[in-house]
């Protein structure tokens, strides 16, 4: 006897599914699956912050419990990174959006583990919107500082006018693609370990509707998916450092016209 199954794309996962239709002229409000993470993500990370919390004293625990422990790594974590990667007495002014940026990308990126859930950062609409409205504060900041003086980090010092004329616009380009750079790393790693996910479990479900060997062998694929969980875990965490690390990078460019 046959057996009948359907091949489902591993790129589904991906789609962005409206829930409610909300059009407004030209403009469209609808509430998506992707609306619906992110609030999620955002309702999470503000009970996980009050949870630890002192009600009474509106301040941190004395002797931390569990959660309060994580929070308190993460901070010194973000930190230490913030004062070495940002050169000056100000470094400590950026923690905050440094901070808020590891948690954040974090969280989109670990809730999307979840089965049947949502990858947010798995779209380049996201990241790059993301990485782009961070790079423009940044270079507002940068021309509060330093003025016109915020040009002459395109040109090299001792460079000769000739030499300018050539290094200039290639240190322009190099500089414009910073954020897209940024936005592409994330959406690339996030979108193909996800996708792999897919396809092993998607060749697993396969195999299980036929019978004899062909059904015992679907164990292959779902033993292998077991390390690639923890791979891709690895990678989410990972990713979120590497984006906050780079972010840093820009900072200390832009406030120290490297």
């Amino acid at each position: 006897m046959e057996s009948k199954f359907f091949i489902v794309s591993p790129l589904e996962q991906f789609e962005i599914i409206p829930l409610i239709s909300l059009p407004f002229g030209f403009f469209d409000f609808s509430i998506t699956n992707q609306t619906i993470i992110l609030s999620l993500i955002i309702f999470f990370i503000t009970t996980f912050f009050f949870s630890c919390l002192n009600q009474q004293k509106q301040s941190l625990f004395i002797i931390p419990h569990r959660w309060q422990s994580v929070i308190e790594f993460i901070y010194s974590f973000i930190l230490s990174m913030v004062s070495d990667n940002i050169d000056g007495k100000k470094n400590q002014m950026f923690f905050p959006l440094v901070f808020t940026v590891f948690l954040f990308v974090l969280s989109m990126n670990l809730i999307g583990l979840i089965p049947y859930s949502y990858t947010v950062t798995s779209h380049a609409i996201v990241t790059f919107s993301f990485s782009i409205l961070i790079f423009i504060g940044i270079n507002i900041i940068c021309v509060r500082t330093h003025g016109l003086t915020f040009f002459s980090m395109f040109v090299p010092s001792g460079t000769s006018v000739v030499l300018a004329l050539i290094l200039v616009p290639i240190e322009l380009f190099s500089y414009a693609f910073k954020p897209l750079s940024l936005g592409v790393r994330l959406f690339c790693n996030m979108m193909a370990g996800h996708t792999l996910l897919k396809v092993f479990a998607g060749f697993a479900w396969s195999l299980m509707s036929f019978t004899g060997v062909l059904f015992l062998m679907h164990y292959i694929p779902l033993l292998v998916l077991i390390p690639l969980f923890g791979l891709e875990l690895g990678v989410a965490m990972i990713q979120s450092f590497v984006f906050s690390l780079l972010i840093c990078i820009q900072i200390n460019d832009a406030l120290n016209l490297h």
